[in-house]
């Protein structure tokens, strides 16, 4: 059963945040002192988990991705890939993470079914690493990330979000870097979004920018086709080397966007940018069932217009998108509760 919003996006694909809680404080994501968690006892367990992903896919999600904070804070995690793995209708299963525990759980993320893995490096020097995610892991970042090459899943990437003045200079040896680990780099423009207080546009280095800076090194670039709802456009380097960018503020594709969040306590969010979502965790928790719950994201799909991005890009002169006072009310506003 295929859904559609107002627009005729599918709804295809689901992020799933585990836990709202990180072991880094990067500069673009965490960059205040304190933040408001949401109560441990409000968190999914995982066989509610598992119950909301069978509503999910019964009307047409068949792609998740386990995200944090970082999920592999959330203890016992390949209990829930292996919940998720064994559902039919899931054709893809991911996970999203900042690789500082990576190298203890890499084999056992996989032997539970994980298909693929994204792991979050935005630089190769231990100051920068220390400046930009403050604390000193960079180590324990490159050898989760030499685990989970050796771990065999289908598909290893490296995000990396691009700051002007911070790592811009580190785009060739981030792509090199990955090629020797046999892993495909994605740069992804910085973004206005949730609790990045400290946002300016001037920090933001564009896709073009990006294709030039690259271009000026390795020659001629190669766009590559059948993108179709994945937010990274991809590239290739005249020596075969792949390469992605997710220009979500400069270049946004809401057009295309098939993707939902599902935070760590069950609030659903249609949209990246949403200020607000569906409380999924009380319906489940009150005794609905597996169709009812499917009912309701039917309904609350087929209504939806979001189109966040875009809506950004065309609102003029930017600041960033939530005020700290709100974000101090509402934890559900910030990046690291709805993930990313």
């Amino acid at each position: 059963m295929l859904t559609v919003d107002r627009f005729a996006r599918p709804l295809r694909s689901l992020r799933i945040s585990v836990t709202d809680r990180c072991n880094l404080r990067c500069q673009y994501c965490m960059p205040e002192p304190e933040y408001v968690w949401l109560p441990r006892e409000s968190l999914l367990t995982f066989e509610e988990t598992t119950a909301l992903v069978d509503a999910f896919a019964s009307v047409g999600v068949d792609r998740v991705r386990i995200t944090g904070g970082e999920p592999l804070l959330r203890r016992n995690l390949p209990e829930l890939i292996e919940q998720l793995a064994a559902r039919p209708l899931l054709a893809d299963l991911s996970l999203t993470t900042n690789g500082v525990l990576l190298r203890e759980h890499a084999a056992a993320l996989r032997a539970a079914g994980l298909h693929r893995i994204t792991i979050s490096l935005d630089t190769l020097r231990e100051d920068r690493f220390r400046e930009i995610a403050r604390f000193d892991e960079l180590p324990a970042v490159l050898a989760g990330i030499d685990a989970a090459a050796r771990a065999g899943f289908a598909s290893l990437k490296i995000d990396s979000v691009v700051l002007r003045n911070r790592n811009d200079d580190e785009l060739v040896p981030l792509l090199e870097f990955g090629r020797s680990v046999g892993a495909e780099v994605r740069f992804i423009e910085y973004m206005d979004v949730g609790g990045a207080t400290r946002w300016s546009p001037d920090a933001v280095v564009s896709r073009q920018e990006i294709l030039a800076r690259v271009g000026a090194v390795y020659g001629a670039i190669e766009p590559l086709g059948g993108r179709a709802s994945a937010p990274a456009e991809r590239f290739r380097l005249p020596d075969g080397t792949t390469f992605g960018i997710i220009a979500s503020t400069t270049e946004p594709f809401c057009a295309a966007c098939d993707r939902s969040r599902l935070t760590a306590d069950g609030l659903w969010l249609l949209c990246l940018y949403a200020r607000g979502g569906v409380d999924l965790r009380r319906p489940l928790r009150e005794g609905a069932t597996g169709e009812e719950i499917a009912r309701l994201i039917t309904t609350v799909w087929s209504m939806r217009a979001d189109r966040g991005a875009e809506e950004r890009l065309g609102a003029g002169a930017r600041e960033p998108l939530i005020p700290l006072a709100a974000l101090k009310r509402d934890a559900h506003l910030e990046m690291h509760t709805r993930g990313g």
